[in-house]
């Protein structure tokens, strides 16, 4: 099977002066060319999701540009190669949502028990707190950033001075260590 859609139809190749002249024009003409159908392409590859197959066109064409020297030599075969790259950018991206652990659904600590007993909410309150002493202290950090001062993913990154993948990351692996300290949860 080839890469190249049925439908692509080579736009032309560049002129002389657009072939021979500067790498930005030459970079140009491509994305005036190419841009459009290769939208829809990838946009038909990751099912219809418009925001990934626009950051998709732009890999494609980040990836053109690292390679317009190869490109500008043998300008007919500037469609087949870019339909290649940016099958192989879309599979890439595929492969990385997979590998990604999928997110959780992070109960609120606030409201472990439903009863009205005040009993049941402060030995709660407090099985939480001897578990969060149990977990590593950059997920208790993360924990209370997160559930305890209500902050967003950005304001908890900035205030423990760590990436925003990192402050998911370890929210993520907080809960699950989190839930095996405070381990199964008996109902009466």
């Amino acid at each position: 099977m080839s890469a190249v859609p049925n439908e692509a139809v080579e736009p032309g190749v560049p002129g002389e002066a657009v072939g021979q002249g500067s790498p930005e024009s030459l970079m140009r003409w491509i994305h005036e060319q190419y841009r459009e159908p290769l939208l829809r392409f990838i946009t038909r590859l990751v099912l219809g999701r418009q925001e990934l197959a626009e950051d998709l066109v732009q890999e494609t064409f980040l990836r053109a540009w690292r390679n317009l020297g190869t490109l500008a030599e043998e300008p007919r075969r500037i469609a087949p190669w870019l339909y290649t790259v940016a099958r192989h950018v879309a599979v890439d991206a595929g492969r990385a949502r997979q590998a990604r652990p999928p997110e959780v659904a992070v109960p609120d600590l606030n409201r472990l028990t439903t009863a009205e007993d005040e009993m049941d909410r402060v030995v709660s309150a407090h099985t939480v707190r001897l578990a969060l002493r149990q977990i590593k202290p950059e997920h208790r950090d993360v924990l209370i950033e997160m559930y305890y001062k209500g902050a967003s993913v950005a304001e908890a990154s900035q205030r423990l001075g760590i990436p925003e993948g990192t402050v998911k990351s370890r929210t993520y692996y907080a809960v699950r260590a989190l839930h095996a300290a405070i381990g199964p949860i008996e109902s009466a």
